[in-house]
């Protein structure tokens, strides 16, 4: 009798814990749905903006996350840094805003003229290219990779705009984060 009641209590415990697990598994996903869905309210009132207010509004998110001497300096004639400034440990962090459909995907032309500008013409450190577009094309993305510039597509930038620190989401592009120090003067 004993052991019977040995193998009802296991397998009650064993039933138990099965159901936790699925209770903590559907919480987790639940919470992950929640917070993309935040995110993307966010989103809306990003994608609301016109391409000066978006530019205006990255160069905010900048000094949020304690980004100094932070200037929007994107007009015709920019040379693809629309906003310029430096991180707390001194790198110069210059951006390129792509205010794009959110279905949108940024092409290898846009990063190509971005590549072309951003270390040579400006002197970056941090190279950052921001869009709202859902994603960048593989020929984009591994061009970013390979030339270390930081490609923040719109579920990057939701998180950004939901709190997230800047620093905090560079080294989620991969090898693009912004190692590459400036040779001295």
């Amino acid at each position: 009798m004993a052991v019977l009641a040995a193998v009802v209590v296991a397998g009650a415990g064993w039933i138990l814990l099965r159901s936790h697990r699925r209770a903590v598994d559907q919480d987790r996903r639940w919470r992950a749905q929640e917070e993309a869905r935040a995110r993307e309210l966010s989103m809306a009132d990003v994608d609301a903006l016109s391409w000066q207010d978006f530019e205006t509004y990255i160069a905010g998110l900048c000094r949020r996350d304690g980004c100094t001497k932070v200037i929007v300096s994107g007009k015709s004639g920019d040379l693809g840094a629309d906003v310029i400034g430096y991180l707390a440990d001194g790198r110069k962090l210059v951006i390129q805003c792509k205010k794009y459909a959110p279905a949108r995907g940024v092409g290898s032309q846009d990063m190509q003229r971005f590549v072309g500008t951003a270390r040579p013409e400006h002197g970056a450190d941090v190279a950052l290219f921001v869009t709202t577009g859902r994603t960048f094309t593989s020929a984009a993305l591994g061009l970013a990779l390979r030339q270390d510039v930081v490609a923040m597509h719109r579920d990057l930038l939701g998180s950004w705009v939901k709190g997230a620190h800047l620093e905090s989401l560079i080294p989620l592009n991969g090898s693009g984060g912004g190692t590459r120090r400036r040779p001295p003067a």
